[in-house]
């Protein structure tokens, strides 16, 4: 089959690699039917995890028609169309039972952390589904067949960035009439904007730095904008119009954010995880008592981090990897319903065989790029 595969640094390709096989007996093959890349794919792409192996298939937002299954499945059926989370979880472990399922116990052979597609071996070692057929193990616990009616585009983001912007949300105690700061403007924070809404924030306000991303937040989901290139202190400016800051600050940026000349150095010497800068805006930004809910993805320790502003304002911090598996029904029924849609962030739909073009687009943020879907020509 052909896979988007990591070559290097800033380098994938789309290379024929070998057909994915069932092994255990609860595992299904799916055709992938469409596929999108995430903000934290390019982590790998931009070296800043160095876990990932050339060759390696890239990939953890997928969705397709159930190909093959193993004789213990028994919630899907060959022919089903389904979204596969991107956490691998075994559904009986004690945090799988407890609803913690990106932390699953048994997933992840090679470490502590919960598994992942697509993320290599420190996530488990498990191939990603930008690839035109994916195994997804454990198939009695992570699939869900999505209706017919539903086209890919309103369903594919139940795999990873639609929970993900809700758990922000609900992470950060989001109610009515608050005030919530978004930082970050791509598709999770664009999406945490609409749930913040949903929730009845009376007010939002959304941070960046790329001007065609703070439209669309303007623009769709009628927020307030801030540049932070046009501030010296963008968290003080914050406070100031805010009259001492927001209620929920929620955090969609993690490492990726604007880094210091210092952290550039740091990072590259493996003694920084990358930019906090968010997280330094965040001390600033949220109000005495307020809540941090950090969505973005962070990566190693972190020299100078700002605990002592968090803990002499009594703030509360919440973050990790969203447990998809507890809210893709939730807001299936939602998108089922017509009262939540999250296609207006897809900008652009590619084949699987332009993925190295894909990549770069979306990376260096060309042709007002948001997101990213790729299709397989089977």
């Amino acid at each position: 089959m052909k896979a988007i595969v990591y070559e290097g640094i800033k380098d994938v390709k789309v290379k024929k690699v070998n057909d994915p096989v069932i092994i255990n007996p609860d595992d299904i093959i799916i055709k992938v039917t469409s596929a999108a890349i995430c903000g934290s794919d390019l982590h790998f792409y931009n070296g800043k995890v160095p876990s990932m192996p050339k060759g390696f298939v890239l990939g953890h937002e997928t969705m397709g028609i159930v190909e093959a299954a193993g004789k213990e499945v028994h919630k899907v059926k060959k022919g089903d169309r389904v979204i596969v989370p991107f956490p691998i979880s075994c559904g009986h472990c004690f945090y799988c039972e407890n609803g913690l399922w990106s932390q699953c116990d048994h997933s992840n052979p090679n470490g502590e952390i919960g598994a992942i597609f697509g993320s290599g071996k420190i996530y488990g070692d498990y191939d990603g589904g930008q690839a035109e057929y994916l195994r997804v193990p454990y198939a009695n616990v992570g699939p869900v067949k999505i209706p017919e009616a539903l086209s890919d585009e309103q369903a594919l983001f139940l795999t990873d960035i639609l929970p993900t912007s809700y758990w922000g949300v609900v992470n950060g105690g989001v109610k009515k009439g608050d005030t919530v700061v978004v930082l970050g403007c791509g598709p999770v924070g664009l999406l945490t904007m609409k749930w913040a809404a949903y929730n009845g924030a009376d007010r939002i306000i959304a941070v960046d730095h790329v001007d065609y991303r703070l439209k669309h937040a303007e623009n769709f989901n009628e927020a307030e904008i801030i540049n932070l290139d046009q501030h010296d202190n963008t968290g003080e400016y914050i406070k100031e119009i805010t009259s001492g800051g927001a209620d929920v600050v929620i955090d969609c940026v993690g490492m990726d954010g604007k880094m210091t000349a210092l952290e550039k150095v740091e990072t590259v010497l493996r003694l920084q995880g990358g930019s906090k800068s968010a997280v330094e805006i965040a001390t600033q930004a949220v109000r005495k008592g307020g809540t941090v809910s950090i969505v973005g993805v962070y990566g190693a320790r972190y020299n100078m981090f700002p605990l002592g502003d968090f803990f002499s304002r009594n703030i509360t911090l919440k973050m990790g990897q969203c447990p998809v598996h507890s809210y893709v029904k939730p807001i299936l029924s939602l998108i089922k319903r017509g009262q939540f849609d999250a296609t207006d962030i897809i900008t652009h739909r590619l084949p699987l065989d332009k993925g190295e073009e894909a990549y770069n687009i979306f990376n260096k943020k060309l042709d007002n790029c948001i997101k990213v879907v790729l299709k397989p020509d089977h």
